[in-house]
């Protein structure tokens, strides 16, 4: 049998670019869609998100909307997002670290509104923080983790309207412990992260960031920027000089041979809510998912 010799990738990474992905835990920006072009999809994705007719999991109106989990894995019903996760220009670069076999296995967007607060510093490995169990279980724990975030500017993004910010090369130490678990706290949705204070997982209360060392990320609409979970990573704050709301979108991936939702839970809680699995899945961007303890 004769072998197919798979085509080269078009907007795989250099090997500069890897290295530097390896080394710092982070890679970008990338510009993916024309900047206009992204502030007309974003109107209209606006609205679209405001439509759960089809979402994944049910609408909750005693929680506020900026924490809602009906807006949490959109790409399973928006088409725009749909097609979005599976961008060619981002899948090349994840299978570059990942391998052939990758899955998004989740999909959130975050919006920082004028006088908002900034992310605290933090790291995430197995997203139990919010939900008390691991929701990612990788084989020969010991040596990985984490997930692949794919944050993608919705509008411009810059220090004063609360872009991003990263610790290079911290993603292979973690500072924090996420089964120490935190507590929503609905009276403090605009601080920090939608009402978590990601400093109680801090593994030494005393410990301080060294902010010398970090590195602001500012976007435009229409770039993403790919880093792994484990760095750490966090936001400015929204200085509110203007009125314009700071939306990303952000999309994660995994190799298929990581456990999501390990043991298939029929339900999730975090954020505030309790919502139903029934109709979630991951979705194979690249390859397929051989792993049956995975949902698709």
């Amino acid at each position: 049998m004769n072998n197919v010799e798979t085509p080269p990738k078009e907007f795989g990474f250099s090997d500069a670019e890897l290295e530097a992905f390896r080394k710092n835990g982070y890679a970008g920006p990338f510009t993916l869609y024309d900047h206009e072009e992204m502030n007309e999809i974003t109107k209209k994705l606006r609205y679209s998100l405001l439509d759960r007719t089809n979402s994944v999991y049910e609408f909750n109106e005693d929680i506020t909307e900026i924490n809602d989990r009906a807006n949490y894995d959109r790409h399973l019903d928006v088409p725009f997002l749909e097609k979005h996760v599976k961008q060619p220009m981002i899948v090349d670069k994840l299978t570059d670290v990942l391998g052939e076999n990758v899955l998004c296995w989740r999909s959130e967007w975050f919006p920082k509104y004028p006088g908002d607060k900034g992310t605290a510093w933090h790291q995430v490995d197995t997203f139990e923080f919010s939900s008390g169990e691991p929701q990612l279980l990788w084989p020969q724990k010991e040596d990985f983790g984490g997930t692949i975030t794919v944050w993608t500017a919705l509008t411009d993004a810059t220090v004063e309207t609360a872009c991003m910010k990263f610790m290079p090369g911290t993603h292979e130490e973690l500072f924090y412990d996420e089964s120490k678990g935190v507590e929503y706290n609905p009276d403090k949705i605009h601080d920090g992260f939608f009402g978590y204070d990601y400093q109680n997982l801090q593994k030494d209360s005393g410990w301080v960031p060294d902010e010398s060392k970090a590195q602001s990320i500012e976007m435009k609409a229409g770039q993403f920027i790919l880093f792994w979970s484990t760095l750490m990573h966090a936001s400015h704050p929204h200085l509110g000089k203007t009125n314009d709301l700071r939306l990303g979108y952000a999309a994660r991936y995994v190799p298929d041979i990581v456990d999501v939702y390990p043991g298939n839970p029929k339900e999730l809680t975090e954020f505030g809510s309790t919502v139903s699995l029934e109709k979630y899945r991951t979705v194979a961007v690249a390859g397929e998912n051989r792993n049956p303890n995975n949902k698709t």
